[in-house]
């Protein structure tokens, strides 16, 4: 069965410490093309997640928000390196006395200095790692889930109008056992009003004839575009179906349409071929969002 390239999936995960929250939309595309927005904390973890992408959503246009949200508030608060803080003061206090200058704001200075604050958003361990990545594949089955009902109603759809193809293949048969006929008559008449009747070698014109209605034959046309039909339903009730497959299938539907009107040399099934060419056209429409 086909899935939908527009997609919006969340989902949430947390250990009591710590809560991550994913959000995922999607709109079609002919590539796969990301957009991840994530906590600076977490930033080792974009190319597993590109990577898991890539596997999991395969194509489309993707926007994908990851926000932290943490239950413990000292989990995220700057830690200072004591030891640091005081070594740095000390020797700040002991320049300043060899200079004879003021030691207000030295502890300001000695906060400022390298690695005294560290952040602790700089990064997470494994067991927040476990409960962000929780949380994508949550919104991963939930997106998927979306696509898949999406693809459902894409699917119906695309039953229906290559089944309306199928039955105006029906109505353009049943009115080419008249075509022929009219097509003979008609030569028939012109040879007459240009040469006259007892001047035309019937022999001669019969050939001529065969040899004209063969070229306007369209057993071949509706046979294949009959095919075309069949191999498009399965092809979408099929496991692997994808719309790059199902668009091929639709170019060939269409090759054999515009050759069924060229050939025609009937008003009423050029309409026919009108009306298959208006259903083609919605279909190819459809397939732009078939994953």
């Amino acid at each position: 069965m086909i899935k939908s390239m527009t997609g919006y999936g969340i989902g949430s995960q947390e250990n009591g410490k710590v809560k991550y929250n994913v959000e995922i939309k999607s709109l079609n595309s002919k590539f796969l093309e990301l957009s991840l927005r994530l906590p600076k904390a977490v930033s080792d973890k974009e190319l597993t997640l590109r990577s898991e992408c890539s596997k999991l959503i395969e194509r489309g246009k993707v926007n994908i928000n990851i926000s932290v949200e943490y239950t413990d508030q000292t989990a995220k608060a700057s830690s200072i390196n004591t030891e640091l803080l005081k070594k740095y003061f000390s020797q700040l206090q002991a320049i300043a006395t060899e200079l004879g200058q003021e030691q207000t704001d030295l502890l300001k200075l000695a906060l400022s200095m390298p690695e005294v604050i560290s952040n602790n958003d700089d990064s997470i361990d494994e067991t927040e790692g476990q409960v962000l990545l929780g949380a994508f594949y949550q919104a991963v089955d939930n997106f998927n889930t979306f696509r898949s009902d999406e693809g459902d109603v894409l699917s119906e759809d695309l039953k229906t109008r290559v089944q309306l193809i199928a039955d105006y293949l029906i109505q353009a048969e049943a009115l080419e056992t008249s075509r022929i006929p009219l097509i003979r008559e008609r030569i028939a008449h012109y040879m007459d009003e240009a040469v006259g009747k007892e001047n035309v070698d019937m022999n001669r014109f019969e050939q001529e004839l065969i040899y004209y209605i063969d070229k306007l034959d369209i057993t071949e046309e509706k046979v294949r575009l009959r095919a075309h039909c069949n191999y498009f339903l399965k092809a979408l009730s099929a496991t692997d179906s994808n719309g790059k497959k199902l668009g091929f299938i639709s170019q060939e539907m269409g090759r054999e349409i515009n050759t069924l009107g060229s050939k025609a040399n009937h008003a009423e099934i050029q309409q026919i071929v009108i009306r298959m060419k208006e259903e083609l056209e919605k279909i190819k429409e459809q397939l732009l969002n078939v994953l």
